[in-house]
């Protein structure tokens, strides 16, 4: 036997060898406890199509990005002109994309254009004059902007959305971006879709405020600086809501941003579940420095514009360190975690499209692929029997090993199996042997030339090398298109795909030739079943 179809062969076996290992998990229900500890357990997961689930297309309310954007300004500007003793009498978005300053004095108007001009100066700065001989400066965001801030919302919210599934513990999600402010959600298996749903929707704004005393939420007269919100208190045996309504600053003094962790903890007193955060460097330092300047007074924490708890500070607290506690249940406080440790989302987002895949379809699907994968294969296996003899079944058998290894490759990368992907398996089974019609062509060529059986399997794969290359090659870029710019059940079409084309590279060029060299070596064959 050749050297070189020792080392095929070896290659052959330790390939077959394991993709069987790594399909043991998909084709046995229950492993062993051994096997678990020192051997791959993943299985091919199956996709939304094919075991039913939830898909949703959820729609990025980008245009509050950019109102969140301009609100910070215009925050920002207040803490900056209090802090230069320029005194004003509003400031405030209006409108879709301007943030306007009302001034009492020219003097401060021309201080403040300049700090704008420095501070801001990729927007437009537009001056007026308003009743009474106040100065009015609008701060107008520039359109290349907007749309780069839209943009990058729908990028924010996508992997916000991405973190938070994750955490929610959903086997191989899809989520991807369509259009321009528009995400794709796939989740297959998934037992509670309207839990999920909530949770990939919520904006998880969080807000400390601090609690305007003496203020009556109930009265006609709120302060510019403040604004009423309710705290919802459910009851735990009759599930009745209660809300309580408190006057609260507009501005938050700390903001969810600088949480590090969020923890489920439950109260050792009352036995109750309550959410534990911890604060970065920056968010303990400011943590400390409003709980010693505010002792005595309720401290309000706020998520999406709702009061949690407002409970009085009643000493410092340093080491940025504090709980979120109200009548949670596990699930709800759990929930709440996983949106905190995500992160808020840059925008508010809507379901525009719900629908349910039953598993029954999934099985349906299943089940006619499976029957129409046997049936390409079993046409095959005829008519390359029939056609090309001995020599087909060899190509036969280079179609079962592209199946295996296939499956194998798809259970060790841990890939989803959708029904374009049986689609492309099947797609494969015709491929598997197309290029070994190639090679028996030209193999039948050479032998009507009158060379001996191993001269014409020499230059019948020689000749027939660079024709299976740039078909394959062909194939595995428009495979690599598919997979870029496709989502959910095309991605997975265009993984079983490119995964067979380098599969079959390897057994028509390698798999097979073994299979005639061992017949073939030293002459022995006088000719040619094909």
């Amino acid at each position: 036997m050749p050297k070189a179809a020792g080392w095929r062969i070896a290659l052959i076996i330790v390939f077959v060898a394991l993709s069987c290992v790594y399909l043991v998990p998909t084709v046995v229900p229950t492993l062993p406890s051994w096997w678990k500890g020192i051997l791959p357990k993943d299985k091919i997961s199956l996709g939304l199509d094919l075991q039913g689930g939830t898909h949703l297309v959820l729609e990025v309310e980008t245009q509050k990005a950019v109102e969140g954007t301009l609100d910070l300004v215009a925050t920002d500007l207040e803490d900056t002109l209090t802090s230069k003793n320029l005194r004003y009498k509003r400031i405030g978005r209006t409108g879709a994309d301007t943030v306007s300053i009302v001034l009492y004095e020219k003097d401060t108007a021309a201080a403040v254009q300049q700090l704008i001009k420095e501070k801001y100066r990729d927007y437009d700065q537009v001056s007026t004059v308003e009743d009474g001989g106040m100065i009015g400066i609008q701060l107008r965001m520039r359109e290349k902007d907007i749309q780069e801030r839209k943009d990058k919302a729908v990028a924010q919210a996508l992997e916000t959305i991405r973190n938070r599934i994750d955490q929610f513990g959903v086997s191989e999600p899809v989520i991807a971006r369509q259009g321009t402010n528009q995400i794709v959600v796939q989740l297959p298996g998934i037992k509670d879709p309207q839990r999920a749903i909530d949770l990939i929707g919520r904006t998880a704004r969080l807000e400390f405020k601090l609690v305007k005393e003496g203020v009556s939420p109930t009265g006609d007269v709120i302060p510019d600086d403040a604004e009423v919100l309710n705290e919802k208190i459910v009851d735990p045996v009759t599930g009745a809501v209660n809300e309580t309504p408190f006057v609260v600053q507009k501005k938050a003094l700390i903001t969810g941003d600088l949480l590090t962790d969020a923890q489920v903890r439950i109260d050792s007193q009352f036995n109750q579940p309550y959410v534990a955060i911890e604060f970065n460097s920056l968010g303990a330092k400011l943590f400390d420095q409003i709980t010693a300047a505010n002792v005595g007074k309720r401290f309000a924490i706020v998520l999406d514009n709702t009061i949690y708890s407002a409970p009085v500070i009643r000493e410092r607290i340093s080491g940025g360190s504090a709980q979120i506690s109200g009548n949670f249940t596990e699930k709800t406080a759990s929930d709440l975690a996983i949106v905190l440790r995500a992160g808020a989302l840059p925008a508010p987002v809507k379901v525009i499209q719900n629908v349910t895949v039953g598993a029954s379809l999934g099985k349906d699907s299943i089940d006619k692929g499976l029957m129409a994968g046997a049936i390409g294969v079993l046409l095959v296996i005829c008519f390359m029997a029939f056609y090309y003899k001995l020599s087909g079944m060899v190509a036969n058998l280079g179609m079962v090993l592209n199946i295996v290894y296939l499956l194998g490759a798809l259970s060790a990368l841990g890939a989803t199996l959708t029904l374009p992907g049986i689609a492309a398996i099947v797609l494969l089974v015709g491929m598997s042997v197309d290029a070994n019609v190639i090679i028996f062509e030209r193999i039948r060529e050479e032998l009507r030339l009158g060379k001996a059986p191993k001269a014409a399997l020499d230059a019948g794969y020689d000749h027939a090398f660079l024709t299976i290359m740039d078909s394959h090659v062909t194939a595995l870029i428009t495979a690599a298109v598919l997979f870029q710019f496709g989502t959910g059940p095309i991605k997975g079409f265009a993984v079983s795909l490119s995964l067979g084309i380098i599969i079959n590279l390897f057994t028509s060029l390698t798999g097979t030739r073994v299979i005639f060299d061992l017949f073939l070596h030293k002459g022995r064959v006088k000719k040619m079943s094909i």
